[in-house]
């Protein structure tokens, strides 16, 4: 299978980043496998969704960001699960813990979100892990449009784990103000679920307009990736895209 675009920046001072989006269960499989997973991908950012949140959870995202060779960033327990991690590669501006609205009987939900730089490329990521009901899912995906907005930037990603398909409501309205990644530029393999599950596509790497997508989905075949690892390290599959942000 061919490559994304390797991480770069370019003569007009844009940039090609690497986002990796990962439900990583709270890690509760394989952590050796994961971090070669996310090692493999070569990432600039990850957007971590089932973060662990409870006891030792900063320990315990420090050591993933440790064997994963990234920095942590944002998130965890205080975004009730979704995270971010960078490389060095990124300068950190910003950063903003988000709790969403709760219905009662349902998870608490939140967004992880940050202001990276890359040299003269400012960009905005949240990371993001939806509700299972549809009508707390629909009210959570105009607040996370919002959220976006609010950062104040002129690119921005989205990435996580929608609780929806793309024939879904909450998927539509995201899909109809941003670029899904996929069908923007469809690469590698097309459905999140872990492999033997259900097909299924549910998470994904959103990208506002004026960011070109070089490619994204599962990086099933990759050199770099053992399809033991991807089993092992957690119950759904990474999507990985490549984005060219312009220099503002």
């Amino acid at each position: 299978m061919q490559d994304l675009p390797d991480s770069a920046t370019e003569p007009d001072g844009s940039v090609v980043v690497r986002v990796l989006s990962y439900n990583i269960r709270s890690m509760r499989d394989d952590v050796a496998a994961l971090a070669r997973v996310i090692r493999g991908c070569r990432p600039d950012i990850v957007c971590v969704q089932e973060a662990p949140r409870f006891f030792r959870w900063r320990k315990a995202a420090a050591r993933l960001a440790r064997t994963s060779e990234l920095v942590y960033v944002s998130g965890g327990a205080t975004a009730s699960g979704p995270m971010i991690l960078c490389s060095l590669r990124a300068h950190v501006e910003r950063t903003e813990d988000v709790l969403l609205p709760r219905t009662p009987g349902l998870h608490q939900r939140g967004f992880a979100t940050a202001v990276l730089r890359f040299g003269r490329v400012r960009l905005g990521v949240l990371s993001c892990h939806l509700s299972v009901n549809d009508k707390e899912r629909y009210e959570q995906g105009r607040l996370l449009l919002d959220r976006l907005s609010a950062l104040d930037v002129p690119y921005a990603v989205a990435a996580g784990d929608l609780n929806d398909r793309p024939d879904g409501r909450t998927f539509g309205l995201l899909a109809g103000t941003l670029q899904d990644g996929w069908a923007t530029k469809p690469w590698g393999r097309e459905h999140t679920t872990r492999l033997g599950d259900p097909l299924q596509r549910i998470d994904v790497v959103f990208a506002t307009e004026g960011v070109e997508v070089l490619g994204c989905g599962v990086p099933m075949g990759l050199p770099t990736l053992s399809e033991r690892d991807l089993r092992a390290a957690t119950d759904h599959l990474p999507v990985l895209a490549a984005l060219r942000v312009p220099s503002a």
